[in-house]
């Protein structure tokens, strides 16, 4: 056997239950594990006899303590931290306005920051599925002015359960779940673990805040990647310091249960904390700039992404005025197309011509948004200016420059294909109507001439 192989092999072994567990069959220890109290709630004490050597020790260096709830023991830590990272934690209840924009449907069940609780996982793989743990669960709170943060860790696999009850009060005290990417990864693997024990409930949310979305329209065009260390430079302006890397978190705790040192866990609970600041953090200067960035924001490409969140949620009168001052400012060439094109549109919606033909005139060319414009161009002609003429010319300079595009790949080729069927179509037809209005003008002609004559 490959030694890939035998460590893939070992790291599986390191999640088998216990032995103690499994001796005189699966059922009769499982039984006598988790028994039912008188209110059909499962129950287990004792330690199992498969905690790693390290376990102590590990408790004794974070300054942890083991607990113990009717499904057994698990390792937890508290730490309260005074400084709040860029924003400070919210006063009452939270903007109405910026509760519209980022969760639109339980505005009013989320705007009590006291219900919010921030949740973040370690796991034992990077892809989720059922073969996946939680061995590190993190929450937090905003309390006393600072951030309670609160780690349940699993010091070998039978104490999942026991963490997932942790976890499970802690969730009907606050209700609103708060991630960074927590709809997609933490909350399914969490609510996957919770469904495979058969016995404990998955807790049920009022409401999930996910701020890597908002976070993509406001910061993405302008850093690239919108990985949490990364927006925590950037734009909350503080540095983590030194980092476990995410894809070595799963081998670290795989050579701890095989019996390795415990010091090399210690940077994973500190990475769990700090992605548990980051995210407050975060998420405070994201309600920030909901409520207030017609103040807050100077730079151009947040105004953009702002814009791009109130059209969305179809706050049109703001995005309107957003999409305007991000034009104003020094916007990326592609960008600033784009934002054009949604203020052409809602210009258009409201019936301002005059500002939406003056914002298709600045964008014609052979990119896709420029392309897009010569067709909204034609359509104004032809429709509201009543200029056949105008439209027809437009709609010949659009083929021109569709040429153009084939050939410096600004757009791909089947838009173009598209596009260019559209405009053929659209020329045909203007001829057409422009030729029978001159031959239907020549017999209007032709008949005052002989009533002239007559």
């Amino acid at each position: 056997m490959s030694t890939t192989a035998q460590d893939r092999f070992a790291r599986l072994s390191a999640l088998r239950r216990p032995a103690a567990v499994t001796q005189g069959g699966y059922g009769r220890a499982r039984e006598r594990a988790f028994e039912l109290d008188s209110r059909g709630v499962g129950t287990r004490s004792g330690r199992s006899a498969e905690v790693p050597e390290g376990a102590d020790a590990l408790a004794r260096l974070l300054g942890a303590v083991v607990r113990e709830n009717r499904f057994g023991e698990h390792l937890g830590l508290r730490r309260w931290f005074a400084e709040t990272i860029d924003c400070a934690p919210p006063d009452g209840h939270l903007h109405p306005g910026a509760l519209r924009l980022l969760a639109p449907d339980f505005a009013e069940r989320v705007a009590d920051p006291t219900q919010w609780l921030f949740l973040d996982t370690e796991t034992t793989g990077l892809c989720g599925g059922t073969g996946t743990y939680p061995f590190l669960v993190g929450i937090a709170w905003w309390d006393a002015g600072g951030l309670e943060v609160e780690q349940f860790f699993m010091r070998e696999h039978s104490e999942e359960h026991s963490v997932l009850v942790a976890l499970a009060e802690r969730m009907a005290e606050r209700p609103v779940l708060v991630t960074f990417n927590g709809k997609s990864f933490d909350w399914p693997l969490l609510e996957t673990r919770y469904r495979m024990t058969r016995k404990i409930r998955v807790p049920a949310l009022q409401a999930h805040l996910d701020f890597l979305h908002p976070s993509r329209n406001l910061w993405r065009l302008r850093l690239g990647s919108v990985r949490l260390a990364e927006l925590e430079r950037h734009v909350l302006g503080w540095n983590r310091g030194a980092d476990v890397m995410s894809e070595l978190i799963p081998s670290l705790y795989f050579d701890f249960l095989q019996g390795g040192p415990p010091e090399p866990l210690l940077p994973i609970f500190y990475h769990n904390q700090m992605d548990l600041r980051g995210l407050a953090g975060l998420s405070a200067r994201v309600l920030s700039l909901l409520a207030d960035a017609e103040k807050q924001c100077v730079d151009p490409l947040e105004l953009f992404g702002l814009s791009q969140i109130c059209e969305r949620r179809g706050e049109a009168a703001r995005a309107r005025v957003l999409f305007e001052r991000s034009i104003d400012g020094a916007l990326p060439m592609e960008t600033e197309r784009v934002a054009r094109r949604s203020l052409a549109r809602m210009a258009k919606r409201e019936k301002d011509f005059p500002r939406a033909r003056e914002l298709w005139e600045g964008m014609l060319g052979n990119s896709r948004e420029g392309l897009e414009a010569y067709e909204q161009l034609a359509i104004y002609h032809e429709r509201h200016a009543k200029d056949p003429n105008e439209a027809v010319a437009v709609t010949k300079r659009a083929l021109a420059d569709l040429r153009r595009a084939n050939r410096s790949e600004m757009a791909s080729a089947s838009f173009c294909r598209r596009m260019r069927e559209r405009f053929e179509h659209r020329l045909a037809r203007l001829e057409r109507r422009i030729l029978r209005a001159s031959l239907s003008q020549s017999s209007a002609n032709r008949s005052g001439l002989l009533e002239n004559l007559m």
